[in-house]
């Protein structure tokens, strides 16, 4: 059975052919979702709960007798967890939380010159909205995620979404993070109670997480829609690009490549490498271990339109590498640090053959929530200054702004914008009196 396209020799195809290789298996699917994320979102805007609930049971048929979750179910959860989860989990937590504190921005103050004075402070936004995708499996590390960051920045209200019924782990990790406002919807509908507000549901100012394409377009649509909410980004199906040479471990390579493809249908992995042998070894050892997991469909799927790619050197597989853009790159060669040198687009770079994609997933301490589509090549992940914003300041002793006041005057004048003049000349008119 095929499992995945054949082995791809670089040199030996066209230009066009390589185009279509990196091309987004996303974008070649001809479902037009925008229209009907548009009628959702409109649908929740107007009919608020009640539209809620009916998309709720369409979409996922769930019966929502309560949108939000009650904070006493939220305290139960934890009597359902295990001890090694829990153990887990503040592993995972103490290494995330070292991570995202070192990631904090000083306030600035500077004197720019004699009289003027120059600030910039930071301010946590006020409300946020985090999804948690639902799905195959409820990504509960998603909220490690989005939670840890919120909160050291200060964030004070802080909402979660996710589909029903909600995994008692996302309700355990809620009550650890001390977040009791969660509702128990998903997909486009969430997207847009958070946007707008619902009798139930709290407006927030901006939201944050993964989801699929419904998901993603409607945070595009509510993001568009004057003074409603920003987002953090468009995340869509997840990406993995592997760069290898002979000294890698073809088990690993292959255990990677099956790990990020069982994401979903839509996720896309890819083998770099220059390497035919080890090329070969990954494809045999790909239909070996495929079979081992339960989700084989799924990852079958991926499979097929995802791609292993024979170059004739290194520094080729990074130049492919960059203009794929990769949500994930991993980089396993023996002097992977060399590599890393001339990568400029990625969201998170896994060096060597000891750091996994699993590892970013859950506990090394850095954010999974990442750029897609080949968004890495302006983007990045999330980090706590997404969830804080910059406010500058400035002060201008009587010396500060005579000595300013020419140069105001002359560019206010130069864009023809008289009334600032104005604002300079009356001050001047004082000063002189």
């Amino acid at each position: 059975m095929k499992v995945l396209n054949k082995i791809i020799f670089w040199n030996d195809i066209s230009h066009h052919h390589k185009k279509n290789i990196l091309k987004r298996s996303i974008f070649n699917k001809k479902k037009n979702i925008e229209k009907d994320v548009l009628k959702i979102v409109q649908d929740i805007f107007l009919k608020k709960d009640a539209a809620l609930k009916y998309y709720t049971s369409l979409l996922d048929n769930f019966f929502l007798k309560n949108i939000k979750i009650s904070k006493k179910k939220i305290l139960k959860s934890e009597k359902y967890m295990s001890n090694e989860f829990k153990k887990s989990i503040f592993h995972a937590i103490k290494n995330i939380s070292y991570f995202h504190s070192q990631q904090r921005i000083k306030n600035l103050d500077v004197e720019v010159r004699p009289g003027i004075r120059c600030e910039q402070i930071i301010k946590p936004i006020n409300s946020v909205g985090l999804y948690i995708p639902g799905g195959l499996s409820p990504l509960f590390s998603t909220l490690l995620m989005l939670a840890i960051p919120a909160k050291i920045s200060g964030c004070q209200n802080i909402s979660i979404c996710s589909p029903p019924p909600i995994s008692k782990k996302i309700l355990y990790l809620a009550k650890i993070f001390k977040i009791y406002d969660i509702y128990q919807i998903g997909g486009a509908q969430a997207i847009s109670a958070l946007a707008f507000g619902t009798e139930s549901v709290k407006k927030v100012d901006k939201i944050f997480g993964p989801g699929n394409e419904y998901v993603t377009e409607a945070k595009r649509q509510v993001s568009s829609f004057f003074n409603t909410v920003s987002i953090d980004m468009l995340a869509g199906p997840s990406e993995l690009l592997i760069i290898a040479d002979s000294y890698a471990n073809s088990d690993f390579i292959a255990a990677d490549l099956l790990s990020q493809a069982e994401h979903g249908k839509n996720s896309q992995v890819f083998l770099v490498t220059d390497s035919e042998y080890l090329a070969i070894k990954v494809l045999k050892k790909l239909k070996y271990y495929l079979y081992t997991y339960k989700n084989i469909e799924i990852i079958k799927h991926s499979l097929k339109k995802s791609h292993i790619i024979v170059t004739k050197n290194l520094e080729q597989c990074v130049k492919i590498s960059n203009k794929y853009a990769p949500e994930h790159l991993i980089i396993n060669t023996k002097n992977y640090r060399e590599l890393l040198k001339n990568i400029i687009n990625a969201g998170s770079i896994f060096l060597g053959q000891w750091s996994p994609e699993t590892a970013g997933d859950y506990a090394s301490g850095t954010n999974h929530v990442l750029p897609t589509y080949g968004f890495s090549k302006s983007c990045s992940g999330i980090s706590v200054s997404d969830f804080s914003k910059k406010i500058t300041v400035q002060e201008l002793t009587k010396k500060g702004f005579y000595d300013l006041s020419s140069v105001l005057q002359n560019l206010s004048c130069e864009e023809g914008m008289l009334a600032h003049k104005n604002a300079v000349d009356v001050r001047l008119s004082l000063l002189k009196e």
